[in-house]
């Protein structure tokens, strides 16, 4: 039977059902609960803007865009939100989904923490961030209902969230810190990894090799 939570269907295709499971399996309930919610989130968004979108992609693109915070699929030597996309390219391939909707995945899980730059492209790229946005940011919380809001985290609580997915961040990406340089994740780093200094733009420039 079809799941609906605050209105929105969750994808019950094999392929959303072996997304599902994947994640499940591999991530912990506070980010499996938290990749549910960027879905129904982003739905929501799309729903409400009248954006045409294919719910299966925006399911494979929330359910991986954290995959690279796990123990499974994280690696040292790139960003984690590319760890993430990786696997979603591969995975949508491997069911024979095209190369330009795998591509349309791929960058939504790539921009997910990059502001502003996803809103302009494809519809599952934009809700992607849309639903990130809402339920870590809090950005665009009235735009959804009192009662959505309440119908989404009743399937999927988030008790302690705040602090739960700053840990997780912190975990995820504390061994790649020069993966940060030029993204929000420095902030984290930041704040929770004593020893930790972020990468300063204009001194990359004035100390590159040019001699001026």
């Amino acid at each position: 039977m079809t799941e609906t939570i605050a209105g929105i269907q969750i994808p019950d295709s094999a392929l959303a059902r072996e997304a599902t499971d994947l994640v499940r399996d591999a991530a912990s309930p506070l980010l499996f609960d938290h990749s549910r919610r960027v879905y129904l989130f982003g739905s929501l968004r799309g729903r409400a803007q009248g954006l045409s979108f294919d719910p299966e992609l925006l399911y494979v693109g929330a359910m991986f865009h954290d995959l690279g915070l796990t123990e499974r699929y994280r690696r040292t030597d790139q960003r984690f939100e590319i760890d993430g996309a990786d696997e979603a390219r591969s995975f949508l391939r491997r069911h024979g989904i095209s190369d330009d909707d795998a591509d349309r995945v791929w960058t939504a899980i790539a921009l997910h923490t990059t502001p502003e730059i996803p809103r302009h492209l494809s519809a599952e790229i934009a809700l992607v961030t849309r639903g990130v946005e809402l339920d870590v940011l809090g950005i665009g919380y009235d735009a959804v209902t009192d009662a959505e809001r309440d119908a989404v985290t009743a399937a999927h609580p988030r008790p302690d969230f705040k602090n739960r997915i700053l840990a997780a961040f912190t975990e995820g990406i504390q061994d790649r810190p020069a993966t940060t340089f030029g993204n929000v994740k420095a902030d984290v780093l930041e704040h929770f990894v004593p020893g930790f200094h972020r990468g300063d733009f204009v001194d990359v420039i004035k100390n590159s090799s040019w001699p001026e």
